[in-house]
């Protein structure tokens, strides 16, 4: 069988993708990641010690993304300056300290809740309850706290009309 130009085309294109893929999948963690993402951690109380970085930035963009805040929030370090400033190992905020406090709150709500719904997949995060704001609702809002308002009585038709 003789094969035309498309065909090679196609099969040269399929072959450089495959090898792309492989080479992609066992290469180095990529350069750019922040300090703090890169191997080994320090001073990880709460988050596994095998937290992979890819792993471990995805978690402190959930973390940010969930309560509006930047890195700063937790960690010691000026805003706008590079990541590669800040010293994310220091317990110097108090705001690291409530956010451990906040990750064993959900791993043991996570862990009763599927129990109590009976819903395998029954979740809490930091979004649940934060909503992108830095500090969660502690109640509902006001107006949805107001007893619903009764149902108006029908309108009684006028005697003698029409």
């Amino acid at each position: 069988m003789k094969l035309g130009i498309p065909q090679v085309a196609l099969a040269s294109a399929a072959a450089v993708f495959t090898v792309s893929v492989a080479v992609a999948q066992t290469g180095a963690p990529p350069a750019n990641l922040p300090a703090f993402a890169n191997l080994p951690h320090k001073n990880l109380k709460v988050l596994p010690q095998d937290i992979t970085p890819p792993q471990l930035l995805g978690t402190m963009k959930f973390f940010a993304q969930s309560l509006g805040v930047r890195c700063s929030f937790c960690h010691v370090g000026t805003e706008g300056q590079p990541l590669s400033t800040y010293d994310f190992p220091s317990d110097a905020k108090p705001n690291k300290d409530i956010a451990r406090g906040m990750i064993r709150m959900v791993k043991e709500l996570n862990g009763n809740l599927p129990a109590i719904t009976s819903q395998a997949d029954s979740k809490v995060t930091c979004f649940t309850c934060h909503r992108g704001a830095e500090h969660p609702a502690t109640a509902p809002p006001p107006a949805a706290s107001a007893a619903p308002a009764a149902p108006a009585a029908p309108a009684k038709p006028e005697r003698g009309a029409g």
